[in-house]
């Protein structure tokens, strides 16, 4: 193949399906499935707080992402954006770290999705248990419902990003009803009640330690709204419209994470909640909750919200693990096969059938061995954020600019991208920091140090060829311009 050769997607995404593959992303199965885990941690007002301030600081790094991507409309999101701050090196290592996050989120989903047939068909899911892992029980059923979905969702993906856009929106709709319904039903059923939030953060920390905890999961919570980069070069609009798809999209997400857990807590005392979940091992606290107040029909209806956080989160993140591939395939620090596009579709099936075959090995480790290296996951796109604040950070100038000069002066913006780079700082620091109360555990480590293993060996075998590009053609293949 030609080294000069840059193949290009096509550009068929509606401005609302750009906001679905986001908030949808964002929100995933996450604000169904986990609202009992959080609140054990941090107390109801501790998530909340915790999740709108991560919100607020995710806007505050939206602004380095709405500028980057009216400016470089392209695909690869971070991985471009590192490039252009930091050069190919670091380059490497946004893309390395950003597709494993991708890609362990994509087969979370798949989980979630395992889980929740646990939960609602409990005899027809323990059929064929295989055996344990971590406290887990693994069962046939449960590998071939997640198996079926991630074929599913790659097979969707294929068929084009116009469907998948269409899909999506769907998707996120029929969501943001559930949740609806259910704030509705509890506010007129007898049995939910405010002052069942009380204590308002948990009990036995500070109040300061109980947002912290939660706040150092921010990067986890919304990741999905960086997606809208992923697919910049896939926009039928202007990409300057971009920054307000991202700030409608995390504020929809921290509106929707927020309901679900006052929903959830107050059903009864959320302490009694918690104990109960324990005494009955429940496996989702949150159906519990649910049906505590609307009975069965509650099930079902929080049953279709999670289906839909699920679906989005997997057709989400099936677009930006494939795009992000498929970029640094382009920039040939991949295998030339990962930026071939699919001779019908124009889609890179290649990335998207990589990420289905790695995603299909999940299933078989059980959901409390991946929730390890989804963990470890919330390090990679800390680091993906502090490259994007960073390099708008260079554009940006307090003072005014000379007409020849290449940086947009912009006291605020500037402001903003360093209030973004000090927040990515601090989410690593919250992750990484032995005594922070939000530190990542043994194994979650134990996994962060192979992938960082796995990326040196990975970047040795490819480095060659990556440095051997000159300047000028590496800006093309990943720019689409000689110049930046």
């Amino acid at each position: 193949m030609d080294m000069r050769e840059r193949r290009k997607l096509e550009r068929s995404l509606k401005p609302h399906w750009v906001w679905a593959i986001a908030f949808g992303s964002a929100i995933g199965w996450g604000a169904f499935v986990l609202p009992t885990d959080w609140i054990s941690q941090a107390g109801p007002l501790g998530v909340v707080t915790g999740l709108l301030l991560g919100a607020v600081l995710m806007m505050v790094i939206g602004v380095s992402y709405g500028f980057l991507i009216e400016k470089f409309p392209v695909t690869g999101g971070e991985f471009a954006y590192a490039y252009i701050g930091f050069g190919r090196q670091f380059a490497f290592v946004a893309g390395w770290f950003l597709t494993l996050g991708y890609i362990c989120i994509v087969a979370l989903n798949a989980s979630a999705l395992a889980l929740l047939t646990k939960f609602l068909f409990p005899d027809l899911v323990r059929t064929g248990n295989l055996y344990t892992i971590a406290g887990y029980e693994v069962s046939i059923i449960q590998i071939a419902i997640a198996s079926l979905a991630l074929i599913a969702f790659a097979i969707l993906n294929i068929r084009g990003a116009s469907f998948s856009g269409q899909t999506q929106f769907v998707f996120s709709l029929i969501l943001i009803a559930g949740i609806v319904l259910l704030a509705i039903g509890a506010i007129i059923a007898e049995g939910p009640q405010i002052a069942n939030i009380r204590p308002a953060f948990h009990p036995e920390q500070s109040t300061l330690a109980s947002i912290l905890t939660i706040l150092a999961i921010a990067p986890f919570a919304y990741v999905g709204f960086d997606n809208i980069p992923q697919a910049a070069e896939e926009f039928k609009f202007e990409a300057k419209k971009a920054f307000g798809l991202i700030i409608w999209s995390l504020l929809a997400a921290g509106l929707a994470y927020s309901a679900m857990i006052l929903i959830t807590a107050s059903t009864m005392p959320w302490q009694e909640l918690l104990l109960n979940i324990s005494e009955n091992q429940s496996v989702w606290g949150t159906g519990d909750a649910i049906e505590s107040y609307l009975g069965r029909a509650g099930v079902w209806i929080i049953a279709v919200a999670v289906c839909m956080g699920i679906f989005t989160g997997l057709n989400g993140f099936y677009i930006s693990a494939s795009r992000l591939t498929f970029a640094m395939g382009r920039a040939r620090i991949l295998p030339d096969v990962f930026r071939r596009l699919h001779p019908k579709y124009n889609t890179p099936y290649v990335g998207i059938l990589f990420t289905m075959l790695i995603c299909l090995i999940a299933p078989w480790f059980g959901r409390e061995a991946l929730l390890w290296v989804v963990d470890m996951s919330s390090t990679g796109v800390a680091i993906a954020y502090f490259f994007c604040t960073a390099t708008a950070y260079k554009f940006f100038s307090w003072k005014e600019t000379g007409p020849d000069s290449s940086r947009t002066a912009s006291p605020w913006k500037k402001l903003f991208s360093l209030v973004g780079m000090i927040s990515a700082l601090g989410f690593l620091a919250l992750l990484l920091l032995p005594l922070s109360p939000a530190s990542l555990g043994k194994e979650s480590y134990i996994a962060l140090l192979i992938w960082v293993a796995l990326g040196i060996v990975f970047y040795a075998f490819n480095a060659r060829r990556y440095n051997s590009i000159e300047r000028k053609e590496m800006n093309y293949l990943i720019l689409e311009k000689e110049e930046i």
